[in-house]
């Protein structure tokens, strides 16, 4: 649980912040859209949503590192508008200097904060001893576990004695073990109080993970990113994922995450569809492979065609990066419905788990042409032309009208996987050039 109860002013605040960036240095990108948020002290609050949905660009203009397009940070009741100091950040990746010493590295932001030597020394070994690398002080990072290398972060964003300790998925690039163990060791620290911390953000796609540390949960939606709920963990430290409890609470996160929000009010039992999709679509990268292992998981006699999220993410071993983008696809392609935090297997999605390798084709091209209209523009688009033919750029420039070069690249490539599956159409890699598979 928190430290201390909340107060009624923050300690940090964003209110109506907005950002947008510039492709081409003409058409606007929104990242993120009306946000508002409060961060209290004595609590840690975890952003979680997908990757993509912008939560490390809020981070970025938490922590006055970027600037917001509109509305305003504050810090303790006063706007920021560049890095303020009592706010410090630990990154995804290391980001140590590999000619500095542990020492050295940790050292470096009092350096610029024109803090004398004797002192940084002192403050550098003190925080070095307190995240648990006592004995590692002159070691370069290469000689350092990834691990090890991480707690460097960590002593360097709190040798700064910081007010608010911001983190962007700190822990995604490391071991299962490792990370546990310093999760563990940075809550022990939390709850000790051997830092001057009174409040911690962090971003996460991990569900247990923001379960597991937080003592609120701000649920991200993408495109743009928005807050679209929030949940508080009242569970006591520590927590363990045996607990029932913990897996309740797992559920209720998972749950406002699959509630759409048009839907949040729909009672219980009523029938609900999902939106159609427009050309620029954002698609959700999954492959048939995957379409298929699920579909024959809800349909499997023991699952009656449904089943909790949670339930698949441990049985498929996927985390929400890789579950959600498959089950939007298939809500998408109406082969299940996705809601208040389980999935059930539709007619249609049944029809395609229990069919042979070629109807399985046939009933995919059905739904592929009727339910996405980038593969269906492109098949009408190789019907039209003479030689029912096209160069793969001709698309992706359509796409680049609406997604970043590298999104639309993406959501080119994963038409091209479905349509070539479905003998929808075929590609030429070589050439780029796409074309019909039986033009008539």
């Amino acid at each position: 649980m928190s430290q201390t109860s909340m107060t009624s002013e923050p300690l940090l605040e964003a209110r109506n912040v907005r950002k947008s960036f510039f492709k081409g240095g003409k058409q606007e990108l929104l990242v993120l859209q009306d946000i508002n948020f409060r961060l209290f002290e004595g609590e840690i609050v975890a952003l979680l949503g997908k990757s993509g949905s912008g939560k490390s660009t809020l981070l970025r203009i938490l922590a006055g590192l970027i600037q917001p397009s509109q509305g305003t940070v504050y810090y303790r009741g006063n706007p920021i508008y560049g890095p303020a100091r009592g706010i410090s950040m630990v990154f995804q990746t290391f980001a140590l200097l590999p000619w500095l010493t542990v020492l050295q590295n940790v050292e470096l932001g009092l350096e610029a904060l024109g803090i004398d030597r004797d002192e940084r020394r002192e403050r550098a070994l003190k925080a070095i001893d307190t995240i648990g690398l006592d004995g590692f002080e002159t070691a370069y990072p290469k000689e350092l576990s990834g691990g090890m290398r991480q707690r460097v972060g960590f002593a360097r964003a709190l040798v700064v004695n910081p007010d608010i300790l911001l983190m962007d998925e700190p822990f995604s690039a490391l071991d299962v073990l490792t990370a546990d163990n310093l999760k563990s060791d940075l809550l022990d620290l939390w709850q000790t109080k051997k830092t001057g911390l009174h409040g911690i953000l962090f971003v996460t796609h991990n569900i247990e993970e923001a379960v597991l540390l937080a003592d609120r949960i701000i649920v991200f939606n993408s495109n743009p990113g928005c807050i679209r709920g929030e949940l508080k963990i009242t569970l006591p430290h520590p927590r363990s994922d045996l607990d029932p409890r913990f897996r309740n609470q797992i559920d209720r996160v998972y749950t406002l995450m699959t509630t759409p929000q048009t839907r949040m009010e729909t009672p219980i039992g009523t029938l609900e569809t999902h939106q159609p999709i427009d050309l620029g679509y954002r698609l959700p990268e999954a492959n048939i492979a995957e379409i298929t292992g699920l579909l024959e998981t809800l349909n499997a006699p023991e699952n009656q065609g449904k089943m909790d999220l949670p339930d698949v993410a441990d049985i498929l071993n996927l985390d929400i990066d890789e579950l959600f983008p498959l089950t939007e696809l298939l809500e998408i392609l109406h082969f299940a419905k996705v809601s208040k935090g389980d999935i059930t297997i539709t007619d249609a999605g049944k029809a395609f788990a229990e069919a042979d390798i070629l109807e399985r084709k046939k009933i995919f091209l059905e739904h592929l042409k009727k339910y996405v209209p980038l593969a269906r523009y492109i098949y009408d688009q190789l019907t039209r032309h003479p030689r029912h033919r096209a160069l793969e750029e001709n698309f992706l420039s359509l796409l680049e009208d609406y997604l970043t070069e590298k999104e639309a690249s993406r959501v080119l490539e994963t038409v091209i996987e479905w349509g070539r599956y479905a003998e929808l159409f075929a590609y030429d890699y070589n050439a780029g050039v796409l074309s019909l598979e039986n033009p008539n």
